[in-house]
This record gives C-alpha cells, sequence and structure tokens, in this order.
C-alpha cells in the first residue's frame, strides 16, 4: 500500500492521476494545492475519504507540511509549476521562482528521506532541437537567446533535471518524465477569455464555445504530437508502481508520436467537430481563423518550436506502455466533458 505525495494535485495532471489511484488502487494519496475545483468529486466521494488526505496550502509558505510529508509518503510528485507561454514571456523571475527555487528543496527533502522523486520535466527541455524525433538521451537540448524570454521554463526545468540527475549520482531514486502536449478535460479554464492566457487546445476550444475569432501565431505551421491525458496516467501508474526497480534513474518521454499536428490542423478539427454537438455549433459558426504574429499575440520576447516529435521506445518497453488513444477521440472526450458549461463560458461574452 503505497503512500503517493501530490503538490498540485488539484492541476491538470494532479487531479487526474490523484482520481485514477483512488479509482484503481489501494494506495493513499496525500495532496497539497491552494484550491479544489478539479478534486472537489474526489473529495466528497465517501469511498475515497479514509484514502484521500488533502491539505489546502501553498508549497512557497507550508514548508514544514511538504517536508512532514516527503518524509512520511513513498513516492513523491512535485506537480507546482507555471507552464503557460505567455507567462514566460512577461514574468520570467515568476517562473523562474516557483518552477526551480520553490522545488529544490522539495528534491533534496526527497534525497535526504530516501524517496522515489517522480518529477515533471517537460518536452520544452529540448527547445529547438533538430532531431526528427526527440531522444532523452542523446538529443540535444536548444534554446535560443537570453532576450528570449520565453527560454526560462525549459532552462529551469532542464537545470532542475540536472540537479536531479545530480543527485541521483548521490543515491536519490529518481524518475524524470516529460509530457508531450497532454491534452484532455480540466486543462486549463475555457471560462479563461484572455489570449495566451492557457494551452492551446483549451484557448481553442473557449473561443469556439463564445464564438470567438481563433487567431493563428505565425500562420499556425508549427507542430506538436499531441497525446491524451488518459494516456499519459496509464505511464504515471506503471512509473508509481515501479515493478523491479525498471523506472529507477531514467527519463521518460510521454507521448504519442502518431498525434502529430499542426496547429493550424487542429484549429480545423476542432471546429469540425464543433458542428457534430448542438451545443457548440451556434458558437463554431461564428468563428473564423485569423493569423497573428507571435510578437502580437505573446510579446516580442517569444520563439517557437516548429515540430516536436518525442521517441518513446524506452518508455514503452521498459513501462510495457503505449498511448492509445488517436487525435479525433482525444479531442471528442474533451467536447463531451464540457457540453454542461456552455452557457457558463458563453457569458463571459457579456
Amino acid at each position: 500500500m503505497k503512500k503517493v505525495l501530490i503538490l498540485g494535485v488539484n492541476g491538470f495532471i494532479g487531479h487526474h492521476l490523484s482520481k485514477r489511484i483512488l479509482e484503481t488502487t489501494d494506495w493513499h494519496v496525500y495532496g497539497m494545492d491552494m484550491s479544489t475545483d478539479r478534486i472537489t468529486d474526489v473529495l466528497e466521494n465517501e469511498a475515497y475519504k479514509a484514502r484521500m488526505h488533502f491539505f489546502e496550502g501553498d508549497i512557497t509558505i507550508n514548508k514544514e507540511w511538504v517536508e512532514y510529508h516527503v518524509k512520511k509518503c513513498d513516492v513523491i510528485l512535485p506537480l507546482v509549476a507555471i507552464a503557460t507561454p505567455s507567462t514566460y514571456v512577461k514574468q520570467p523571475l515568476r517562473v523562474f521562482e516557483l518552477d526551480f527555487e520553490a522545488n529544490l528543496p522539495i528534491v533534496r527533502s526527497a534525497a535526504k528521506y530516501g524517496k522515489h522523486l517522480v518529477f515533471p520535466s517537460t518536452s520544452e527541455v529540448y527547445g529547438m532541437c533538430h532531431d526528427a524525433e526527440f531522444d532523452p538521451e542523446n538529443s540535444e537540448l536548444i534554446c535560443g537567446p537570453i532576450n528570449k524570454p520565453r527560454w526560462i521554463y525549459s532552462n529551469a526545468k532542464q537545470l532542475m533535471d540536472r540537479v536531479i540527475w545530480g543527485y541521483g549520482m548521490e543515491g536519490l531514486n529518481f524518475t524524470l518524465f516529460r509530457p508531450f502536449n497532454w491534452i484532455g478535460a480540466g486543462l486549463d479554464s475555457i471560462h479563461t477569455p484572455k489570449e495566451g492566457s492557457s494551452r492551446v487546445v483549451t484557448q481553442f476550444f473557449g473561443h469556439i464555445v463564445r464564438g470567438e475569432n481563433i487567431s493563428l501565431v505565425d500562420g499556425g505551421a508549427q507542430k506538436r504530437a499531441f497525446t491524451d491525458i488518459d494516456d499519459g496516467i496509464d505511464a504515471l501508474m506503471a512509473i508509481i508502481a515501479n515493478k523491479d526497480g525498471a523506472a529507477s534513474g531514467k527519463i521518460y518521454n510521454i507521448g504519442n508520436p502518431v498525434n502529430n499536428y499542426s496547429i493550424r490542423e487542429l484549429a480545423g478539427m476542432m471546429l469540425e467537430l464543433a458542428h457534430h454537438y448542438p451545443e457548440y455549433a451556434t458558437g463554431a459558426k461564428q468563428v473564423k481563423i485569423v493569423e497573428t504574429t507571435s510578437g502580437a499575440y505573446y510579446g516580442a520576447g517569444y520563439q517557437d518550436v516548429q515540430n516536436r516529435v518525442p521517441k518513446i521506445t524506452n518508455t514503452c518497453e521498459e513501462l510495457n506502455w503505449a498511448p492509445t488513444t488517436n487525435m479525433a477521440d482525444a479531442l471528442k472526450k474533451i467536447f463531451d466533458a464540457y457540453r454542461g458549461q456552455v452557457a457558463q463560458a458563453q457569458a463571459l461574452m457579456d
């Protein structure tokens, strides 16, 4: 019976992971977050109350609680991070302070108490890597110039990866996982109308719901490999279980190379799908696809990656895992999940 500490349990990955753990294992979840909107159903479920232990708090303030629970638990997942490009550009120091500085003491505590640290790296660490597939063991990590603060997220995460690897050389049991554009319900709030404030699938979905134009940054030719959240959680569960120590000391890309589409193609797929739902069709008819520049959309400090495809050979072999959800089904699951929230999202136009 594992005790799993999830910091950022109300986040996108955190709430899906905690739900899966409680539904499919006898493990206990110890979770911290500053809000509970995504995990309300879990907290209120009588069947889970004996195994779901939640504390409302902030990792930058409640440091004693965090250290005590690192000591108490078996597996540590520090999922608290800023992961929105507009913030990288406009508030780079905030990104560094939370994503690196606030997480470093947690890494050190995991090393001190001999715990299995499962840390979220990111596909962004590869930066503008020129490889056709990004290989966690061999690909070069290439970032832009200092005057492009967009790269502070990539650099902060990469430095943390290197620090964790260094602790691993001194005995830390760790696994680094790199999510490649995980998508699903609860990714960001569809009720956030401001452009650039959420990630691309949620951004486009919110525009469709509200009948607003979709902006393609620099033409939308850049491609991403999208991964259904349930496929991602399957891999995470295997890492946490860590059968025969297979995941210890490893770096795993968790993504779906088959679902590699341009942002322009994504917009087209989402609009086409919306027309099949009476709840979304009215809004979708009003949407036009327009083009904008990255400077106008994000600010002068932005720079983009044209292709980002994961090499997942070691992930599949060592975790006995494979992504199974195609792009059409992944998008349909999102559209299905929000059918009851259309009215609230549309009201944001008023």
